[in-house]
């Protein structure tokens, strides 16, 4: 097991033996404060966009839903006739950056999460870990009426009018404690200076949302291939996500009981050892793990394993729809078309 789980596995379970990385964490403030002051008291510089920009995040590390989310406001707003660009730092990505991002671009060059967005929504999208040189190469190239940054809530080089935090409810905030101590990238009282989006089934807030699962599908459709989902069978469950845990209980919801879990870090580089089992028991995985098993599987075309696909989709409260209405028509942006 590597650190990154061991470590994933302690914030999950709160245990004790986190105290010992306090100092760590009490210098990881330090560090993030004051990178933060010089940036307030323009020491460094702050870059505004001509255009107005959406930050979505999260103070926590790993997942919390944000890019389903992302992806059904994209989807929201394109319905709406409003002209949406993307940006991302690319993580996992080798580059080189800034890139624009397209039906044919790998995971490996731009990064998984970038790569599902634009399957998912055909959004204009750059990326890169200098924001402004992402934006600038994608007001280049597009007409762009709302930039929206996928991730980056603790990018303080770039500005931004709206700001949505996401908030799992089902992972919570653990120990309440920094990194690495704790998960959070930013303390608690960050969620007093953002637009919360409560994310899971018993939300106390009118702002929120969960996901929905779709009809699993075949990832490696053959002509041996089963034609129909068997959520009886015995599966292994792949999956390189930050909150796994979220994963499992899906497969749960949709009727799955018996699956092997296996885990791998966020952003995981698959290799073909890791989809190889002693039997043919067929794989389950998520559709963000699938963009990287499948670029993985066209070097290796003889790979008979069936591997099923589970899609999600970010339900959203209707008061989630109006504050982003409102708040953009305070930007000077209006979206007459109802959907």
């Amino acid at each position: 097991m590597s650190f990154a789980q061991i470590i994933q596995d302690a914030w999950n379970k709160q245990a004790k033996w986190l105290i010992l990385l306090r100092p760590l964490s009490c210098l990881y403030w330090v560090g993030s404060s004051f990178n933060h002051k010089l940036y307030q008291t323009g020491v460094k510089a702050v870059y505004t966009a001509p255009v107005p920009v959406m930050v979505i995040g999260n103070i926590t590390v790993g997942g919390s839903g944000k890019t389903p989310l992302l992806i059904q406001l994209i989807k929201y707003l394109m319905q709406r006739q409003l002209k949406v660009g993307v940006i991302s730092r690319g993580y996992g990505g080798q580059g080189p950056f800034p890139a624009l991002v397209d039906m044919s671009s790998k995971p490996d060059e731009v990064g998984d999460e970038p790569c599902l967005i634009v399957q998912s929504t055909h959004v204009p999208m750059a990326v890169g870990a200098d924001r402004k040189a992402a934006i600038e190469l994608l007001l280049s190239q597009y007409e762009i009426d709302l930039i929206i940054s996928d991730d980056g809530l603790q990018h303080w080089a770039l500005d931004r009018q709206i700001e949505w935090i996401v908030l799992d409810l089902n992972r919570g905030l653990g120990n309440e404690k920094l990194l690495p101590e704790g998960y959070l990238r930013e303390p608690k009282s960050r969620l007093e200076t953002g637009t919360v989006i409560e994310h899971g089934v018993q939300p106390q807030s009118s702002l929120n949302m969960h996901l929905q699962a779709g009809q699993p599908y075949l990832l490696n459709p053959s002509e041996n291939a089963a034609s129909l989902f068997n959520p009886q069978d015995q599966f292994y469950a792949v999956v390189g996500i930050g909150f796994p845990q979220r994963f499992y209980k899906t497969l749960e919801s949709i009727g799955i009981q018996e699956f092997q879990c296996h885990e791998f870090p966020d952003h995981y580089d698959y290799e073909i050892e890791d989809l190889q089992f002693d039997d043919h028991n067929p794989i389950i995985t998520t559709e963000k793990d699938a963009v990287k098993i499948l670029a993985l599987l066209q070097q290796y075309p003889d790979f008979a394993t069936e591997i099923w696909v589970v899609p999600v989709e970010a339900i959203l409260s209707q008061d989630c729809y109006q504050l982003l209405d409102a708040q953009l028509h305070q930007l000077g942006i209006s979206l007459p078309q109802e959907i």
